[in-house]
């Protein structure tokens, strides 16, 4: 049973490190902010086609980055 309870542990370990996975994550490296800007020229805003030319990407990854780096205030 000791095993169960340690495997309880493991699950918000686990889940703490995904939010830090995330995060990092969100560094994309220059040839995927690139292929990412040429995307969204040909494109526009189709992130789940845009992600799927970035193997281990989400769509959501892709529109998160964009939004935190291009989008404009219009206060």
């Amino acid at each position: 049973m000791s095993r169960l309870d340690h495997s309880s542990d493991d699950s918000s370990v686990d889940s703490r490190a995904e939010d830090i996975g995330q995060d990092s994550k969100l560094e994309f490296s220059e040839d995927e902010e690139t292929l990412i800007t040429r995307m969204f020229k040909l494109v526009g805003e189709r992130w789940s086609l845009i992600a799927g030319r970035i193997p281990g990407r989400t769509a959501e990854e892709i529109e998160k980055y964009w939004t935190s780096r291009y989008s404009t205030s219009e206060d």
